[in-house]
Order: C-alpha cells, then structure tokens, then sequence
C-alpha cells in the first residue's frame, strides 16, 4: 500500500508534527510513505519524495511544514484536477492524506468525488472549521498572541495608554476570544458579536476613574479597520490609544504541547483511517479524535462561545 502526504493553504504550527505522526505511523504498518511538495500545487506536477524515518526525524517541535505549502489556482480548474489525479495514479497512490483549512478540505472533497481515497487533518490557526473543536495550530496561535499581549500591557501601562490588538482569524473570532480571555484583556472584538464602542468606551473610562493605567483591546480581522477603531475610541474615551498588529507572527513558532498530541493523535488515526480504505476528515470531539464523512464535515454549523465571552466580561471589569 502507498499512502501520500500534503500540507495547503496557509501553514500552522503543529503540520510537521503531523507529517511525523502519519510517517512513522505508516512506517510501522509496512506502508509506503510519500511527501508531496508545494501542496497542490505540487499534486499537480507530481513533486513526490518518498519519506523514510530519517525524513521527519527533530521536526515535531518546529513550525511551518517541511514539505512546503501554497495555494493552488490551478487545482481549482478541471484541468488542474485532471493532472492532480493522473500524477496519484502514475505513483499508485492507494490514500492522499491533506493537512490544511477549510478550501484545502474542500479541495480534498473534490478529490473525493471523482473516486479517490482522502483523508482530511484540519490544520489551520483561525479554527474556524465548525465540525471540530479544534483545529491543529489553533491553540499555538492563541499562546503567541496572549505572549504578545503581556508585553503590550507593559509598555501600555508604563505610559497610561489603550492599545487595540489585531489578531487573525478571518471571519471567525476564535483567536481574540481565547487570548482574550487567557490574556485578561478589558474588551475584544469579534465578527460574532455586534460591536458596541459606547459600552467599550464606557468600560475604559470606569477603569481610568479607578486608577487603572492600561486597556488593552483584542481586535479580530474580520471586523474592520483597527486604525479607524482605535481613532474613534480616543475620541471618545481622551485616552491614549495605539495599534499593534501581530500579522504573520501568530503562524509561526514551535507548535504548543496540545498542538503536538493533537496532531499525533490525527497522524495516527489518519493512517489508520487510509489503511481501511475510508474517505474522511478527522475532527477533535468530546476529547479525542474522531473520523467523520465529509458530508458531516459540510452540515456542521460553527458555534460561537458566548459562555467564554460572559466569562471575560466579568472577570476583566
């Protein structure tokens, strides 16, 4: 049996990790291993390596991928697809297994569809996939904002400023509300949620009546200007207020502890998964990892924890 690996989209700390996990997995189960570089791009013009135990060897805690990624315009067209398929048959590829977010998922789907064996790992630091509590890179991403953030409120308090951080995420406001929350932030700011600036504003200036000499807003992306945020909130408030945004620094870095038994655990599934001739995608449920249907993957709806925003505003007051 031949089994393929490729990572998509945009990289997330933990891909590595999970390259190891499904390598040494196949490994142990006597199948044979191939990396593919470039992601689909790499599919296409048939970029295959074949992968050995000395291939994955010291890269559990390092970021990005080994194998690189991209996004792929080409594998959208039917041509595209024709060549991605045909370069899986020349190399008699019996599972192709994708790490990435939810258009690498469904560049997966398609593969599916015209009868090839996929199995899909959610890597993606927004964890914006609503079948799954978590995608891999999503809590490696949250620790490198809440890192960023206690430097922040130094500086910020030490000159009795507001600072609005932007964090990433799309249109889901996962990332600002877990740093939120594990940051002590006063107030963020999700797609979720309808803003109230008024209510924030009046939060900040309680605080400034108080004593308190920091505010520290988290901003996710998807929700506007930052810098038109911050401008009016000045007005408002009289207060000082800067602007940071993190940018690419929330894609990189050694994976988290959870990061890397997560991507283990859908490594060694996923194998597992192939090695019974399944086409699924792997979710985080009720604790551990599970393989669904693609379809499961389609119906899901995200919901957003409004338990968790309830639980910053009463604490961070």
């Amino acid at each position: 049996m031949r089994v393929a690996i490729l990572t998509s989209g945009g990289d997330a700390p933990g891909m590595n990790a999970t390259i190891r996990a499904v390598t040494r997995t196949c490994i142990f189960e006597g199948i044979e291993v191939y990396g593919i570089s470039g992601g689909y791009e790499g599919l296409i013009d048939a970029k295959f390596e074949k992968l050995v135990q000395s291939s994955v060897a010291d890269i559990i805690q390092r970021g990005g991928t080994i194998l690189s990624t991209s996004r792929s315009d080409r594998f959208m067209t039917e041509e595209g697809l024709e060549k991605a398929i045909n370069s899986l048959k020349i190399f008699e590829i019996d599972a192709l297994i994708v790490l990435g977010g939810d258009g690498s998922l469904k560049g997966a789907n398609k593969l599916r569809e015209r009868g090839i064996n996929v199995i899909g790992i959610p890597c993606s630091i927004d964890n914006d996939l609503a079948y799954t509590d978590f995608t891999i890179g999503f809590m490696t991403a949250v620790e490198t904002v809440t890192e960023a953030i206690s430097h922040i409120r130094d500086t910020t308090e030490a000159h009795g400023r507001a600072n609005v951080v932007e964090v990433m995420g799309r249109e889901c406001g996962d990332i600002a509300l877990y740093a939120g929350v594990s940051s002590g932030a006063e107030s963020i700011i999700v797609p979720e949620i309808e803003t109230n600036i008024n209510e924030i504003a009046e939060k900040a200036i309680m605080g400034k009546n108080r004593g308190k000499r920091h505010h520290i807003i988290i901003m996710a992306e998807g929700c506007g200007s930052t810098f038109d945020f911050a401008k009016d909130f000045q007005e408002l408030t009289g207060i000082d207020t800067r602007v940071t945004v993190l940018g690419y620094i929330q894609r990189g870095g050694a994976p988290s502890i959870f990061d890397r038994i997560l991507a283990s655990q859908f490594g060694y599934l996923a194998v597992k998964e192939a090695k019974e001739g399944n086409s699924r995608v792997l979710g985080f449920k009720e604790g551990r990892a599970k393989a669904m249907t693609f379809e499961e993957m389609f119906e899901a709806k995200k919901v957003f924890r409004e338990d968790l925003l309830d639980i910053l505003k009463t604490v961070s007051i």
